[in-house]
């Protein structure tokens, strides 16, 4: 055998190693989010044997930011344009299915989609006029974004103005009564993360990388970078008005106040900063961290601004180690664990 074919037969087998050592690795980065969510689903059954209200809770509340964030992902992480006025589009779904489930009584959980689709042309169409500016521009347009609204929503006599409207509570038994809100928020959490990978995996999602890394260059090279935007804006709403249309049915009340509030978009930036903006796993990690903290902070500080400055300091110093975001960084250094190699 000449040394040639040597070479050959050596590099056919280095070339099939490789291979078959990334298809362990991707099978193992695709059963560790099924694994995850059947966990999950099966998390509940823990009522069979205490009280665990808090944790269905937790779990809950980490779920629909991990919608949202996800959602966000799609415009701030991909497309590189920083949304400060996202909760706008949770206040949209939340107002449309409270309302009606207020007068009809038909479940917001129904509702979800619909409400989303809502927030979807209401951000396809706000998308429009906002998005022809760029940078700071289009972050300050966004906040005042929400200012408009929440003056909307607080002086619109038919929502209840700033008192809002109050909603029926489920007929369920206090230790059950959380669990079709959890089951929602858990399975919108996990269609908002394949949805991302399917986004980020197509000729649409290379588009709006294009128009993150450079605009201009993208705009040269054929992509109607307009469109693109703006379908971004519209799919990010989407997931967000989802979530708002749940959780409003959750605390029994829809108000300005609870929609409207800048913490919540905050919020869905810095677990998408935190956890890796543009990364699939990114938003969940950042979402499950900030729930932690916050939690923890609440607990062991009292809920006052200390646990929000604890929660900041813990921000700053994790962004110094980790300044693409959690996920972000690692993968830059070839350190990311498998389990959370979702991209």
């Amino acid at each position: 055998m000449t040394t040639l074919e040597t070479g050959d037969i050596l590099k056919a087998r280095k070339t099939y190693n490789d291979g078959l050592a990334s298809s362990i690795e991707k099978r193992r980065a695709t059963w560790f989010p099924i694994g995850l969510m059947v966990v999950l689903m099966a998390l509940p059954a823990l009522q069979f044997v205490g009280n665990y209200n808090y944790v269905i809770h937790l779990v809950l509340y980490t779920a629909c930011y991990v919608v949202m964030a996800s959602g966000w992902n799609i415009l701030g992480g991909f497309t590189g344009y920083i949304s400060l006025g996202h909760n706008v589009f949770f206040a949209i779904g939340g107002y449309f299915a409270g309302m009606i489930f207020a007068r009809y009584g038909v479940s917001t959980i129904i509702l979800a989609p619909i409400a989303g689709l809502v927030a979807a042309m209401a951000g396809y169409a706000i998308g429009l006029i906002t998005l022809r500016v760029r940078g700071p521009s289009f972050i300050i347009s966004s906040l005042a974004l929400v200012m408009i609204f929440r003056i909307f929503f607080e002086n619109w006599e038919f929502v209840g103005g700033a008192a809002g409207v109050s909603l029926k509570a489920n007929s369920l038994s206090v230790v059950w009564a959380k669990l079709p809100y959890y089951y929602a928020f858990v399975i919108m959490a996990a269609f908002a993360v394949w949805v991302s990978y399917k986004i980020k995996h197509s000729k649409f999602g290379l588009g709006l990388r294009a128009i993150s890394k450079d605009e201009i260059k993208a705009e040269s090279a054929g992509i109607d970078t307009r469109t693109y935007k703006v379908l971004a804006f519209a799919i990010s709403a989407f997931f967000v008005g989802m979530a708002g249309a749940v959780w409003g049915e959750y605390l029994t009340y829809i108000r300005p106040n609870i929609f409207l509030v800048i913490l919540i978009s905050v919020n869905m930036v810095l677990m998408c900063i935190l956890g890796g903006k543009g990364t699939i796993a990114g938003p969940v990690v950042g979402a499950i961290l900030i729930v932690a903290f916050n939690e923890l902070f609440v607990a062991t500080l009292g809920a006052s601004e200390i646990n929000i400055l604890a929660t900041g300091l813990i921000m700053m110093i994790s962004l110094m180690f980790f300044p693409l975001g959690i996920v972000g960084s690692l993968a830059q250094h070839n350190m990311l664990p498998r389990i959370l190699n979702w991209d």
